[in-house]
């Protein structure tokens, strides 16, 4: 019987081990950079080891598919660099000098030799990302080139390169290198926006929130959009839920659009993680309102589904009274959020739907002309559902937040076997939600499952675990004209009522005499205290 394996304690034993350590050892090579550069230099090198992880897998299938049909090692080694091979599979190419087991070799930089001087690990790593732009185009000006810079601490950058190095990425059982590394990149995003604090918001997207609107929306196929995409939280989710059902990522096609362009170029790194085409996120970042990206998506070529978290209360955008997508009046020019949800609304096909997080505000806002807005979108019956969330979901901003829900067509049929033409659903999850720590809290897995679950059975989707019933204090099924009645204010608190006092069975009377025992005992208790004061005073005195 062979000896057993002695464990390497030294390695992770668990998903969160691995991620612990690995931001731990992350962390140490902040020093003098910004957090911003920090975080490109890190997400960068997670990246780089997933293109030539998958670049590895690719290149070991090649070589077994051509010894099965008989070719010689001479023969494969010939084909094994021909770069149709890789890209036709959906892999990135990585050059000699750009693989991850280059690099790792020479952690500690490159000696010099045959007259060429030393070159810092850096050096290989910025020469590792001009490789790999240079053979795959989509990659073109995506990838960070600052490894070798003064302020980036290259004993510490090889310490790192030599963790995720010896990081057992291949996953066990059915887990993919994608999958796991995947996991790696959601996490460090996330623990980059609790760092960035505020700023940390313009990319992030709290998941538990993206998973509400990817749930309710259930976005199995066709063209996915995001106006304000981030790092592309709304895209990964989606695909977590193709996976959840047993579907591929090729069932959808996304289409974004980023103003930030460093925010921008992690999305793209993002998506390609996740086996994600990221052709759709357009060649170039840029802003929504001034230049519109892709200004084809619309009408019966429009979006299936549109998922956003829009910057909230813009007071500086770009505004042209004239411009097309103001179908239901001309937002303000203090505030974007009209415009944001125009401008979604323009992009939907006749079926679509979309689900969009907003700040409190725009639920009953009438400055600016925002309510005359409203109105108009309501009585389109654009609006499906709307959602209060419960406050500090974000730990980028104290503003409380709500989802829109957006649909194009009620009718019973494709989007459910309920007509719900002339109704919105209005869901209270305000006392939803765990505090995880002093400053956020967190919906569980019940709690977005409470919230897509009532949705669907008032929607009557083949997913529905039931018949549909107002609960008092939650939901609340409200006709346009319950809506036009209270102006127009959207705000689900409005409508859905105060939930039902549980009957403890204590009789009227015997409750009355109780309470009021209770309150003259209180007065005595106040009493003696406010006695016990003053002659403690008449002490001092």
């Amino acid at each position: 019987m062979p000896p057993k394996k002695k464990r390497d304690d030294t390695l992770p034993s668990t998903m969160k081990e691995l991620k612990d350590t690995l931001w731990k050892a992350a962390d140490k090579l902040r020093g003098s950079m910004d957090a911003s550069q920090y975080k490109d230099v890190v997400l960068g090198l997670v990246f780089l080891k997933y293109v030539s992880d998958s670049f590895d897998e690719r290149r070991a299938q090649i070589a077994a598919e051509l010894a099965a049909d008989g070719w010689d090692e001479t023969q494969i080694a010939g084909q094994l660099d021909d770069i149709d091979e890789y890209t036709g599979s959906g892999v990135f190419y990585v050059s000699k000098h750009a693989r991850w087991t280059y690099l790792a070799q020479h952690a500690k930089g490159l000696p010099a030799a045959m007259g060429q001087p030393f070159k810092p690990v850096g050096e290989l790593i910025d020469d590792a990302m001009d490789l790999i732009m240079g053979t795959n185009p989509s990659l073109a000006g995506t990838l960070p080139r600052l490894y070798n810079r003064d302020n980036v601490d290259q004993r510490r950058l090889g310490e790192l390169l030599d963790l995720l190095n010896s990081a057992r990425f291949t996953g066990e059982g059915a887990s993919k290198a994608r999958d796991l590394l995947g996991e790696v990149y959601e996490y460090f995003l996330e623990k980059f926006a609790k760092a960035e604090g505020k700023r940390g918001g313009e990319f992030y997207t709290p998941a538990g929130v993206v998973r509400v609107l990817v749930e309710v929306l259930e976005p199995t196929r066709g063209r996915i959009y995001d106006p304000c995409c981030g790092s592309g939280g709304m895209f990964v989710q989606t695909e977590k839920l193709l996976e959840a059902h047993q579907s591929e990522g090729s069932d959808i096609a996304v289409y974004g659009q980023e103003l930030n362009e460093r925010t921008w170029r992690m999305a793209k790194m993002n998506l390609a993680i996740h086996g994600l085409e990221s052709k759709g996120l357009s060649g170039r970042w840029g802003d929504t309102f001034a230049h519109d990206n892709h200004p084809d998506l619309s009408g019966a070529n429009g979006a299936d589904y549109v998922l956003a978290n829009p910057p909230f209360n813009i007071k500086d955008w770009v505004r042209r009274t004239d411009d097309p997508r103001w179908k239901y009046g001309v937002p303000p020019a203090g505030n974007a959020n009209y415009a944001w949800i125009q401008h979604i609304l323009s992009k939907l096909a006749p079926g679509g739907s979309a689900g969009v997080v907003m700040a409190n505000g725009s639920m009953s806002s009438n400055s600016g002309g925002e309510g005359d807005i409203r109105a108009q979108i309501v009585e389109a019956d654009l609006v499906s559902c709307m959602v209060a969330l419960p406050t500090q979901l974000f730990r980028s901003t104290g503003i409380p937040v709500c989802l829109w829900f957006f649909a194009k067509d009620k009718t019973k049929g494709a989007g459910g076997s309920v007509d719900r033409s002339g109704q919105v659903l209005f869901i209270d999850a305000r006392n939803l939600g765990t505090m995880v720590d002093r400053a956020e809290r967190a919906l569980a897995d019940e709690d977005i499952t409470r919230i897509a679950d009532t949705f669907h059975r008032w929607r009557g989707t083949a997913s529905a675990t039931g018949e549909y019933d107002d609960v008092a204090g939650f939901c609340k099924s409200s006709t346009l004209a319950d809506i036009k009645a209270s102006d127009y204010a959207l705000t689900p608190g409005r409508y859905v009522g105060a939930a039902d006092a549980k009957d403890d069975g204590e009789p009227i009377h015997a409750r009355i005499e109780r309470l009021s025992s209770d309150l003259i005992a209180q007065f005595d208790e106040s009493s003696r205290l406010e006695q016990h004061v003053r002659q403690q005073l008449a002490r001092i005195r």
